[in-house]
Formats: C-alpha cells, structure tokens, sequence
C-alpha cells in the first residue's frame, strides 16, 4: 500500500515535469491560447464574480437559512405535487436572469434543503436556459422564429430532463419520499411575505446590476433606458434591502446606516459601480457576523453563503482557465482564440446534419456564456455559415451548461447523475436542433 502511493506521487512529478520539459512557449497558438486564458480570467473576475456570484450566494444562503426545509420540501421535495414543483422550476429563469454558474449556488441550496431530483434539475437547467433577456435578445438579433423556438425548447426541456431524471433514479427519489413523509411540520420563525421580500430583494438587486447594453444602436427603446439607469434601480433596492435589514433582520439601525453612507461614498468616490457593491456586499456580511443575538440567524446566513463559495468558487476558476485554453475568451468585442480555431467551429456546424447539431451542443455544453453573450457570439457563427439547427442546438444546449458548471454540479449530485443530466442536454439539443433545422 505504501509503495503504491509513493509511486503514484512518483507518476504525477514525472507527468508535471515532462509537462513542463516539453511546453511549447514558442508556439503562437500556444501563446495565444494562454492569453485567452488569461483574459477570459480577467474578465470573468470583474464582469462576473463581483456582479453576479457574490449576489447569488448570498441568495443560497437566504435558500438555506432563511427558507424552512418543510417550504422546500412542500414545493419542491419527492413528495410535493408534480405539477406545482416542475412549474414553479421550470419558469424560474424568467425570474433570475443568471447564467450556468450563477445558477449553482441556488441549485446547491435547495438541493441541500431537500428538493427532489426532478424539480432540482429542472431549477437548474431552466435558471440559464428561459433568461427573459436573452430570450428577447436572441428574437431581436436572431430572428423571431429562433427566439421562439428557443422558449418552448428551454421551457419543455427543464420539464422533460427533471421527469427523466426522477425516473432514472425513482428508487433513490422513493427513499428520500418516505423520510420526507415523517418530517415535523416545523413553524416558520417569519411570515412568509418577510421571507419573500428579503429574497426577491436580493434577486431584484442581481437582475438589475446584470443587465447588459443593448446589442444594437438603440438609444429610445425600454431596453436601453433600463439599462442607462440601471445603477439607480440597483442603488434604490440597496435602500430597501437596508430598510429590510433593520426591520425584518433585527439589525441594529445604526450599522445598517452606516453601512449605507459608506457604500454611498464608495460609489461617489469611485465612480464604479462594482467598488460599491463589493463595499456593500462587504458591509452587509460584517453586520451580519456582528449579530450575536440569541437565536438570530443573520450570523448563520453570511457563514451558509461563504461555504457555497469555497466549495463553488475554485471548481468555477479551474472550469473558466480550461474553457479558455481550449475554447478561447470571447466577450463583448473581444475574440481571442483558444487551442482549438474558430475555423474549426464554423465549418463543423454548417449545414443541419446529425452531426453538425451533436458538435454544436456538445461545444454549447462545454464553453461558457456569460448572461447575453452567446447571442452575440452565435451572430457571427451564424453569419459564418452556422446553419439554424446547430444554431438553436447551442442555444439550449450552451447558456444552460459550461465545463466550470459541470465541475460544480458533479460536487453536489455526484458523477454518475452529471454524466447523465449532461448527456440528456446535449441529446434533446440535437434533436432540436434537427427538427428546427428541417422546418
């Protein structure tokens, strides 16, 4: 047994060395591939950590503090009724416009409180996948036929993957229903409606700091002036979630005020917006851990939502420098290439083939999309020679999944249930994908 592991440490010195012994550094597409890399890093760190993920675990950990595990397990556990659980998950992307890693907080959560499977995956793959925004974005710039195709395929496939899902592992589902069927009916500590505004404050304030630029020049529609004064919207539900604070959280007034200035100040300083809400962020976390106050749960939720973090955070940057190794950094006008060439990619999704739908959602499942991007992105395959299948193919197939989201995901529900749930996206887009690309 020790000379297994010592030769085992033996293999991994040797593999790191002749990694490192044959590098190509003098490569260009080597080199490249590492700048795409970096940016994609770079990127992902200001565009994506500070405005999406840190609201979105502090959102789990409203799911796992301040939710009951009798509410979840009512509306989405083995034994709640079908049609309420899937269609309370399947709709919850027009709701939190997030993308494939945002997302794993929340799933992470409410799978931890008790959810069954089905409505589980169906929350998980509809939360990218039916992003209202995108879905108005993709009709805009793509085409309205696309943009509806892209609804109903998301809206059935969050359905049909948790039904099939539940199905394939119904004896796991069966136990987890019956120690369910004895679990006490415990009191809420809250009325509902204080629960409900603390959460969709906190989901009001992730949508509006995310909202993206309109991808055309459209300065007089809704869009845009949503948009232009987004900071504002942003900043006004910062108030209420203090007002929240005070008088649903129990904290003390003073804190939460200076909380405010500070974080004011931080904006007016600065000028940038993501400084003031890591000042915030920052402000409401050391409040919170501040609360010693007997039975108080504001101290619990702050350690439940850096918990989410460590076990989601280096999973999702291991995930993002791989994706930009192999795939390359693409975000707003830049477009760096990865190891493997975007020639590849335009000629191997032309046309409305079998196989050009299956690369099509294989490459969706493995690159990561930012909220937006993959519309954008899809323009120029499309206008590259992308046929309409593929296209459609990558749109169920990519905003819902990426290599970080699967690395995540197979921490919480395991190998086995990731291979399959990867495997039915990538199956059901490339029947989509054939049937659109023959209408």
């Amino acid at each position: 047994m020790e000379l297994r592991k010592e030769l085992k440490i033996l293999i991994w010195i040797v593999a790191v060395f002749l990694g490192v012994f044959f590098l190509p550094v003098s490569s260009p597409v080597f080199n490249t591939a590492i700048d795409a890399t970096l940016d994609l890093l770079k990127w992902y760190a200001r565009e994506h950590v500070i405005l999406c993920l840190l609201p979105a675990f502090l959102i789990a950990g409203v799911i796992s503090v301040f939710v009951s595990q009798a509410s979840v397990i009512k509306y989405f556990g083995a034994n709640a009724k079908k049609w309420v659980a899937y269609s309370v998950a399947s709709v919850s992307g027009s709701i939190l416009a997030v993308c494939s890693c945002t997302v794993l907080p929340l799933f992470s959560s409410i799978h931890k409180r008790g959810a069954g499977l089905g409505p589980a995956i169906a929350f998980l793959y509809s939360g990218p996948a039916i992003n209202i925004l995108a879905i108005i974005l993709t009709a805009r710039i793509l085409g309205f036929e696309l943009g509806i195709a892209r609804v109903i395929g998301a809206v059935s496939f969050s359905v049909l993957i948790g039904l099939i899902m539940a199905f394939i592992y119904r004896k796991e589902e069966k136990v987890k229903a019956e120690e369910q069927m004895n679990f006490p009916d415990v009191p809420e500590k809250r009325p509902l409606w204080q629960t409900a505004s603390f959460f969709f404050t906190l989901v009001i304030i992730l949508v509006f700091a995310n909202w993206g630029k309109p991808a055309v020049d459209d300065t007089s529609g809704l869009w845009y002036y949503i948009w232009a004064y987004k900071w504002y919207v942003t900043g006004l539900f910062g108030l209420i979630l203090a007002v929240v604070m005070i008088t649903i959280l129990k904290l003390k007034s003073w804190q939460v005020l200076a909380a405010v200035v500070v974080t004011a100040l931080g904006a007016l300083l600065t000028g940038n917006p993501m400084i003031s809400m890591v000042i915030g962020i920052g402000a409401v976390s050391i409040i919170s851990l501040l609360d010693k106050t007997e039975e108080s749960e504001n101290r619990e939720w702050i350690l439940s939502s850096w918990g989410f973090t460590k076990q989601i955070l280096p999973l999702l940057a291991i995930g993002v420098v791989i994706a930009g190794f192999l795939l390359g950094s693409t975000h707003d006008d830049v477009s760096i290439p990865g190891v493997i060439p975007d020639t590849w990619v335009s000629y191997l999704v032309g046309g409305n083939s079998i196989w050009s739908n299956l690369f099509a959602s294989i490459l969706g499942a493995f690159m990561y999309f930012a909220t937006l991007t993959e519309v954008p992105l899809l323009q120029g395959l499309i206008a590259s020679g992308m046929g309409k299948g593929p296209a459609l193919a990558l749109l169920l197939a990519g905003p819902s999944l990426s290599l970080p989201n699967m690395l995540v995901i197979r921490g919480v529900i395991g190998n086995q249930k990731t291979a399959v749930y990867v495997l039915l996206v990538v199956i059901l887009s490339t029947i989509a994908g054939l049937i659109f690309g023959a209408l």
